[in-house]
């Protein structure tokens, strides 16, 4: 082999080994881009609310949403615990300490259908000028931070009101005219507390059916879509009264006084409410009353001032959950109650958020000890949810229905 062959070999093997380096190259700065802009974890989840897709078109007639289980996502939330700067320190799980974040990545899986993923612009678009009211205790405002922070990752609210006691809020989306708000109520209806003659608490509460809580009577006339939803102040003794009539009591188990069971307080309170809203003359006649179910509380060995914990850290399967459970019970209560006044209900319309039996396979969503509470050291929140979490899922459930009636 002469000396000119020998250097064109050696030539092409050097131009074949430059283009081999500068493939690898390419390849090692296209997994390094790859790696630090789209990392699969809960710091800088995947977020695809801006791409345009088709999304299913579910008709409930088919698919009940409140039947199905939980499994696996990779993709997590829409937000995180840092991008979204509205979430209130006692839902913040992770910045006081949870070090646990499976909890973010399940989805909810319906049977016989699939759930759309929440797609914050598609959502704004449908509620374009309009007013959403959360009315209920501070599960309905943990339902409605979430949706903000949900919205939040389309576009930036405005912080346009809260009370002295930070109860009641209104955020405001300009872009698209859409006003979210809250009215905090206890009981739906009027409530007072029984006190001692030192005026400290007795634990025991009065309400009164034929009056409702004057902060959301006030609010709903100029409401459109009313998110109806209360419970968790139930679960003590109540006097309940209709007017001056003394019903019975829950919770009381005294002589001489008339025992009304839990399902049937939330009966009497959630009729008095609808019946409210249904006769309500000063209110749109085109408004939309949504109930959203008994959320579940999973305090176990013990209660929330006994050393009641959740410190569980996946869901549970659909054979872990009981279905003799007192919050399936309650849920029917609540649904019988809105079908009963849907079929009196002439322009206004009424609908169910069915929660109550997926947010019972979900023990590990709240924030338990993780909740920041100076005030309240040792008592853990097995109630409410961690912002992100499963709650998030509600509003999921929520897009599909207000599809369907708006």
């Amino acid at each position: 082999m002469n000396s000119s062959s020998l250097l064109q070999k050696i030539s092409k093997k050097m131009t074949n080994i430059r283009r081999l380096t500068l493939y690898l190259l390419f390849c090692i700065t296209l997994s390094f881009i790859t790696f630090f802009l789209f990392p699969r974890n809960f710091f800088n989840p995947i977020s695809n609310h801006n791409v345009l897709y088709l999304e299913p078109q579910l008709n409930l007639k088919d698919c009940d949403l409140s039947q199905g289980h939980w499994i696996p996502d990779e993709r997590g939330s829409l937000y995180t615990n840092s991008t979204c700067t509205t979430i209130p320190d006692s839902k913040n799980c992770l910045k006081h300490g949870r070090q646990n974040t499976d909890f973010i990545f399940w989805r909810w899986k319906p049977k016989g259908c699939d759930l759309p993923r929440f797609n914050p612009k598609a959502f704004l678009n449908l509620v374009r000028g309009k007013k959403m009211n959360f009315i209920g205790d501070s599960v309905a405002r943990n339902h409605m931070e979430s949706l903000l922070c949900l919205l939040s990752m389309e576009e930036t609210p405005k912080d346009i009101y809260k009370d002295g006691e930070d109860r009641n809020r209104i955020w405001y989306f300009p872009d698209h005219d859409f006003t979210l708000s809250t009215s905090w109520s206890k009981f739906l209806v009027a409530g007072f507390k029984r006190t001692h003659a030192n005026k400290t608490g007795t634990g025991v509460y009065d309400i009164d059916i034929n009056k409702i809580d004057d902060q959301w009577a006030k609010d709903l006339p100029n409401t459109d879509i009313a998110i109806v939803s209360a419970g968790h102040w139930l679960f003590r003794p109540i006097y309940i009264h209709r007017g001056n009539e003394t019903l019975g009591c829950i919770f009381c188990y005294l002589p001489n006084t008339t025992q009304i069971s839990l399902k049937e307080g939330f009966k009497l309170v959630f009729s008095a409410a609808f019946r409210h809203i249904n006769a309500c003359h000063s209110c749109k006649s085109n408004l939309v009353t949504v109930l959203r179910t008994l959320s579940p509380s999973h305090f176990e060995n013990g209660t929330w001032n006994t050393g009641g914990a959740c410190g569980r850290t996946i869901p549970f399967s659909v054979n872990e959950i009981n279905p003799q459970n007192r919050g399936l019970e309650i849920k029917t209560s609540q649904i019988e109650e809105l079908e009963e006044i849907k079929r009196d209900s002439l322009k206004k319309k009424f609908a169910v958020l069915d929660v109550t039996r997926t947010m019972l396979m979900r023990p590990d969503g709240h924030p338990n000890s993780y909740w920041g509470n100076k005030w309240m050291k040792g008592f853990n929140d097995c109630t409410h949810w961690c912002l992100p979490g499963p709650i998030d899922t509600w509003s999921e459930f929520l897009m599909v229905l207000l599809k369907q009636l708006m």
